[in-house]
């Protein structure tokens, strides 16, 4: 259940599955996680929020007087929270890292810095973030109109992925659905259409992912493709395009052509659906929280979720951490 302690929740009601999200974490011990240069409101209270409810042990990266005058704004106090003084938001990032590197941390949590800046420096070698996978973002959105929970990847890091880098987004994609609970995945590999053609490249790739999948390029999970959005998620257009519903018309997991199809379809659900977008960065040596700037503290809170479940997996395969 989710404790007073916190109002982010408050009047949204109608979103059970990250209620439930928040439960599930609430049962597990604190993960440590590092905040990148949360020097914004939303970014500082969304932090703060997950630490209240038990989710994470955070530990500040940016200027301690920026920081304490944000939590004043916010009418806050840090006391009792760690707090490293990294001067700039490029400092903060590579201190983060380094905390990460050294087990300090588990997770991390993106601040007031764009996306682009701060996986740019992620991503380097001194970062030392890499591994032997491939780093993608994926959204976990609650739809209250849609009867199963939905992950949309890639929506924030992979621009033009090629043919071999949306296998690793799918499994990615895969990893985290079981990560939040969804026992058997259904991955639908997004196209305009569910027939290939040759002037289509995403139809191409989605029919060439179907057939990895029942190769065992990708396991773990029902894979179909190309499938348009309407026969993804839709019963009837399922139906009516005469489609075997093993994945179509109850997909769970989707996965976009591109960054852009990915981003716009995520926000269109948050924006007109009334969604709470998730997101988060998998396959680096520790989970990303990863939000847009516009977001609110109950997608920063939901972010910081997922990246608690997918730290408490590593943990569990990997066995105890520093």
């Amino acid at each position: 259940m989710v404790t007073d302690s916190t109002n982010v929740f408050r009047e949204r009601s109608t979103h059970h599955r990250f209620r439930q999200l928040l439960g599930d974490c609430q049962s597990r011990p604190a993960v440590s996680m590092g905040i990148i240069y949360p020097c914004d409101r939303p970014s500082l209270h969304g932090a703060l929020e997950a630490a209240a409810l038990g989710l994470i042990d955070p530990t500040l990266f940016g200027p301690a007087d920026r920081l304490n005058e944000v939590a004043a704004e916010l009418g806050r106090s840090l006391e009792g929270i760690a707090i490293h003084p990294s001067p700039t938001a490029a400092s903060a990032v590579m201190d983060a890292a380094s905390a990460a590197a050294n087990g300090k941390v588990r997770a991390l949590m993106k601040g007031d810095l764009h996306t682009a800046e701060m996986m740019h420096l992620l991503l380097s070698r001194p970062a030392h973030m890499r591994t032997g996978k491939r780093m993608s973002h994926a959204f976990a959105i609650d739809v209250p109109g849609y009867a199963h929970p939905l992950i949309i990847s890639d929506g924030a890091l992979s621009v033009r992925p090629s043919l071999e880098e949306k296998r690793a987004i799918c499994q990615n994609a895969i990893e985290l659905a079981v990560a939040i609970g969804i026992h058997h995945p259904r991955v639908a590999i997004l196209a305009a259409v569910e027939t290939v053609h040759a002037s289509m490249p995403a139809t191409v790739e989605a029919a060439a992912l179907g057939k990895m999948a029942e190769r065992g390029q990708i396991s773990g999970a029902a894979v179909d493709g190309p499938l348009a959005l309407d026969a993804a998620i839709s019963p009837a257009a399922a139906e009516k395009k005469r489609l075997a519903p093993t994945v179509a018309g109850r997909a769970n997991v989707l996965i976009v052509p591109d960054l852009e199809a990915g981003n716009l379809l995520a926000k269109e659900l948050v924006l007109l659906a009334d969604g709470i977008a998730a997101g988060v960065v998998i396959g680096g040596a520790v989970p990303i929280a990863l939000t847009s700037r516009s977001d609110g503290a109950a997608a920063r809170v939901a972010s910081a979720a997922l990246a608690v479940l997918l730290a408490t997996q590593v943990a569990a395969s990997t066995g105890p951490q520093c």
